[in-house]
Formats: structure tokens, C-alpha cells, sequence
């Protein structure tokens, strides 16, 4: 196992540097941060000119990029146009939205495993159908369709919560967010427990634990549902870094502060060190959350061995 973790980590490397030199070049591609510096009014030359070899800019891409990650191994993710740090705005940003992910990452895992799980159990019957077109309808509708409609039915009619989260995004005021974020991650992780759960319940290590007398509910916690969790593990461990970053419409609708925000700031304002700062720690995110999933298959599985 040790040498496995050695080699997923050593294999990590070159997915990272690949990773950010695209959204580095895909960023500052967009068009001139300079000029977006100034908006409509046009900069003097000299002025500009200063400002691009004091960000680096008057140097090839290539250059910029290593110039960059000297920075980043520093731990310095350069200074918004604002002339806030980026690492100050990250710590006021992730927290928030890491918060926010944990809310909604827990509902998604408890509610749509018992969800698939009942369904996978009953496939055919009319609970089964039920979850199923329930499940579809909640994929086929957009985030901010639902973020909307459960702020007015929860925070504007009824009263139940706050219409919008404070700025202190107590983990109570960040359960109605949870859910809008959540939906439709539920309801893939209800349709693949199912999935997995249907398949193998028909399996012959099922049968061989019904006719040895164990109690169905320990045959389902303890041999059924751990070998049917493998394709959801590895849903929800991609979901936790796209929900992070996809938490954009969120945010924006429950004003909350977190990373979606800044990065519609800076992708509105065109803040490259902003978006390609916030955008490397995703990155980042998703090859821990990829490595962590790796390392469970082991855990759940255990006909799975690392060489």
C-alpha cells in the first residue's frame, strides 16, 4: 500500500504542473489584464508598460507560468488588482465554502445512499419508479430554477430561514444553500446505489450470507452495501472538488462569499491572478479527493490489493 500511495502521489506531479499551465494559459488568454485594469478608459503607455514588468507580463507565457510557480511554492498566489493579496481572499473565501461543501456533501451521501439502497432494494415496485422519476426531475431541472424557488417557498413565504446567508455563514444558515448545492449530486448517488445495489444483490456471497441465517439487515450493511458503494465513493470524492467550484449560481443566489463568488468577481472583472489562484487550490482539491477514493477502494473492497 505504501508504494502505491509513492506512486499515485509521484503520478499526481505531472497531472498538476498540466493542469494549471492550461488554466494559466487559457486565463491570461482572454484578453489583457492591463486593459481590464483601466476598464473603458485607455491607459498611457508608460503607465502600462510599468504595470506589465511589475506582474511579470512583458515576459513569454512560458516564462510567466515558471515565474508563477516559483510564487505558488512560496506560498505566494499574487495580488488581485484591488491590491489584496490572493491568499488573503482565499482565507476569508475557502472556509466559507468548505463549509458549504461539508452541508451539502452530508446530504448527499446519507440521504441518497438510504435513498438508492431502498430503491435497489424494491426494483420493480412502485417505490422503486417513484425514486426514479424523482431523481429525473430533479437532474433535469437547473440549479438556479430550484436555488430560487426554495429561497421564496423557505425564506420569503414561509418564513422558515433567512432569504440570504450573513457573513458569518453559520453552518444553520448554510442548510438551505446545502440542499439547492446538493440536488442533483443527490440524485446520482440515489440512481447509482441503486444501480449497484441491484446487481449485486443477486450476487452469490448475498445468498451464501441469507442461507448461513445472517440477519438481512447485517447482510445489507455489512457485505451488500460495502461492495455496492465502490462506483459512489468514487462519484462522491469528484463531486466534493466540483461542487466546490461549481458552487457559482449557489452563492450568487444566498449572497454568500465563499470561492464561487470570487471567481465570478474575477472572471467578471477579468482578475487573472485571482481566477488562476483560486482555480490552482481546486485543482489541487480534486487530485487529494482522487487519491483519498483510491486509497478507500482497498477499504471497502477487500478482494481489491495494491501492489
Amino acid at each position: 500500500m505504501g508504494r502505491y500511495v509513492i506512486r499515485r502521489l509521484l503520478q499526481m506531479i505531472p497531472v498538476f504542473i498540466g493542469s494549471t499551465f492550461l488554466i494559466f494559459v487559457m486565463v491570461y488568454a482572454l484578453g489583457d489584464p492591463v486593459a481590464a485594469l483601466f476598464g473603458d478608459r485607455a491607459p498611457d503607455p508608460a503607465t502600462a508598460a510599468r504595470i506589465r514588468e511589475e506582474l511579470y507580463l512583458d515576459q513569454p507565457l512560458w516564462k510567466q507560468y515558471l515565474h508563477y510557480m516559483g510564487q505558488i511554492f512560496r506560498g505566494d498566489f499574487g495580488t488581485a488588482f484591488n491590491g489584496q493579496p490572493v491568499l488573503e481572499l482565499m482565507a476569508t473565501a475557502f472556509p466559507v465554502t468548505l463549509r458549504l461543501t461539508l452541508v451539502a456533501v452530508v446530504i448527499e451521501v446519507i440521504i441518497g445512499i438510504v435513498l438508492g439502497v431502498v430503491s435497489g432494494l424494491r426494483r420493480g415496485r412502485s417505490v422503486d419508479t417513484g425514486l426514479l422519476f424523482l431523481t429525473l426531475i430533479v437532474i433535469s431541472v437547473p440549479t438556479f430554477v430550484t436555488g430560487y424557488l426554495l429561497q421564496f417557498l423557505f425564506g420569503v413565504k414561509w418564513g422558515l430561514v433567512r432569504p440570504s446567508v450573513s457573513t458569518d455563514a453559520t453552518f444553520e444558515e448554510l442548510l438551505l444553500p446545502g440542499v439547492v448545492l446538493a440536488l442533483v449530486s443527490l440524485a446520482y448517488v440515489t440512481r447509482l446505489t441503486r444501480t449497484s445495489i441491484a446487481e449485486n444483490v443477486r450476487g452469490d456471497y448475498v445468498r451464501t450470507a441469507i442461507a448461513k441465517g445472517l440477519p438481512r439487515r447485517r447482510v445489507i450493511v455489512r457485505h451488500l452495501l460495502r461492495n455496492s458503494l465502490i462506483p459512489v465513493v468514487t462519484f462522491i470524492g469528484t463531486d466534493i472538488g466540483a461542487l466546490m467550484g461549481g458552487a457559482i449560481v449557489t452563492e450568487r443566489i444566498f449572497n454568500i462569499h465563499g470561492v464561487g463568488f470570487q471567481l465570478y468577481q474575477g472572471i467578471l472583472r477579468n482578475n487573472s491572478p485571482t481566477v488562476v489562484g483560486f482555480v490552482t487550490i481546486l485543482v489541487i482539491v480534486f487530485l487529494l479527493a482522487n487519491l483519498i477514493v483510491d486509497l478507500l477502494y482497498a477499504v471497502l473492497d477487500p478482494r481489491i490489493r495494491y501492489a
